[in-house]
C-alpha cells in the first residue's frame, strides 16, 4: 500500500517506517521537526518526507494514499498542560480534519494512535475493556476521547477506521524520550545509581514496548477490513500490567548497584488502571508481543551502556519533550502557536 505515517520521524514513527518497508509498503512521512535533530539517527532517511505541521495539511498532500497513520501529536501529560489550547488544537482538531481530508481523498484504512491513558482511573480492580466506561484526567488523554468520537462518525463503507489504544511505551528508538516511565526509571539509575520514583509506587500501569506497537500497527493495517473496522484496539498484554513499583525492581536487576528512591511524602499518582487486552489477540490471532518489562530494561541498559548516556541528555532538552519545546520557544524559533518562525 501507499502510506501516510504523521510523526513519522517520532519515538514510534522512527521504528514503525521501518516495518512497514520491510514489509513492502511504500511510506510518505509527515513531521513537522520538533524532535528530529535531537535523535541518534536519522532513521527516516529511506522515504519521502512532508516537512509539515499536521494543521496545515491539504488534500493534495494525501493524493494517492490507501491509508494513513496518525501517530502525531503533543505526546504527554506535563507537555498537554503547558498550554490546553495546543493539545486541543493540535491533538483533537487537527487530527479530526486529517480524517477529514483523508476520507475526501479517498484513503481507505485510518488508523488513530490513541492511548489507554484515557481509562485515567479504574473504578475498581478489574482489568478495563474497550468497553469500560473512560475517565481522562488531563487534556492529553481527553484529545484521545473526542478524537476517537469524531472520527467514527466519519466511518462508511469507503473509509475503515481503526483506533489503537496503546498502553504506555517504552524501549529504545531512534528517536527517544526518556519522558516515559521505564525509559525514565532506567536513566536515572544509569547517570545516577538512583531509581527516583515521584509517587509511593503503587499505581498500575500497562506497558508495551515501542517494536510492539509498531507491529501491531502494522498488522492492523493488513487485516482484512471486516476484522478492524471501526475497532476500538487496546495494545499490550494482560500480563503486562505492571506496579510502578514493579518496574523499578526491573531496572535495579539491570543497572547493578542501582538503588530504588521514593521522594519523600510520595503521593500516590490518580491515574491508576490496569487494561484487558483479549480482544487483541481475538481480532489479530497471529500477533504477539516480542518484548517484556524485564527484557526491556536490558535493553535501555545496553543502549544507554553504546551511547554513554549523560545525565545533562537524559534529562535535558536532547530527550524530554516538554524540556525540548521550551527551548524553541525561549530560543526564539517556535511562536506562541507552535509554529516555526521563519
Amino acid at each position: 500500500m501507499n502510506v501516510m505515517v504523521t510523526g513519522h520521524e517520532g519515538y514510534i514513527g522512527s521504528v514503525l517506517v521501518p516495518l512497514l518497508l520491510s514489509a513492502g509498503h511504500t511510506v510518505t512521512g509527515v513531521d513537522v521537526g520538533y524532535y528530529c535533530d535531537k535523535s541518534f539517527t536519522p532513521g527516516t532517511d529511506r522515504v519521502q518526507s512532508i516537512h509539515k505541521d499536521i494543521r496545515d495539511l491539504e488534500g493534495n498532500d494525501l493524493a494517492g494514499m490507501d491509508a494513513v497513520i496518525h501517530l502525531a501529536a503533543l505526546s504527554n501529560d506535563p507537555l498537554g498542560d503547558l498550554n490546553q489550547d495546543w493539545t486541543y488544537e493540535i491533538n483533537y482538531q487537527a487530527s479530526v480534519r486529517l480524517a477529514q481530508l483523508s476520507k475526501a481523498a479517498g484513503v481507505q484504512r485510518f488508523l488513530f494512535s490513541s492511548s489507554c491513558s484515557v481509562y485515567g482511573l479504574a473504578e475498581s480492580d478489574e482489568l478495563v475493556t474497550e468497553e469500560s466506561p473512560v475517565h481522562p484526567l488531563t487534556p492529553y488523554a481527553a484529545s484521545k476521547v473526542r478524537t476517537e468520537a469524531d472520527v467514527s462518525r466519519l466511518a462508511d463503507e469507503a473509509f475503515c477506521p481503526v483506533y489503537l489504544r496503546n498502553a504506555t511505551a517504552y524501549g529504545w528508538s531512534p528517536c527517544f524520550r526518556a519522558d516515559l516511565v521505564l525509559n525514565n526509571l532506567a536513566g536515572w539509575a544509569y547517570t545516577t545509581g538512583e531509581i527516583r520514583i515521584l509517587s509511593d509506587g503503587t499505581p498500575w500501569r500497562p506497558l508495551v514496548h515501542v517494536q510492539d506497537i509498531g507491529r501491531a500497527f502494522l498488522f492492523t493495517l493488513e487485516a482484512p477490513r471486516r476484522v478492524v473496522h471501526k475497532q476500538v484496539i487496546n495494545i499490550g498484554h494482560n500480563q503486562h500490567n505492571y506496579r510502578v513499583s514493579e518496574l523499578a525492581d526491573f531496572v535495579r536487576l539491570s543497572f547493578p548497584g542501582s538503588e530504588v528512591i521514593y521522594a519523600q511524602g510520595g503521593e500516590p499518582d490518580p491515574r491508576s488502571y490496569r487494561v484487558n487486552f483479549d480482544k487483541l489477540y481475538g481480532l489479530l490471532p497471529e500477533y504477539r508481543l516480542k518484548w517484556n518489562a524485564k527484557s526491556g530494561a536490558e535493553q535501555l541498559a545496553e543502549n544507554y551502556r553504546g551511547v554513554e548516556l549523560k545525565l545533562e541528555d537524559f534529562s535535558g532538552a536532547r530527550y524530554v519533550r516538554l524540556t525540548r519545546l521550551k527551548e524553541l520557544i525561549e530560543g526564539g524559533r517556535l511562536d506562541e502557536t507552535l509554529r516555526w518562525v521563519a
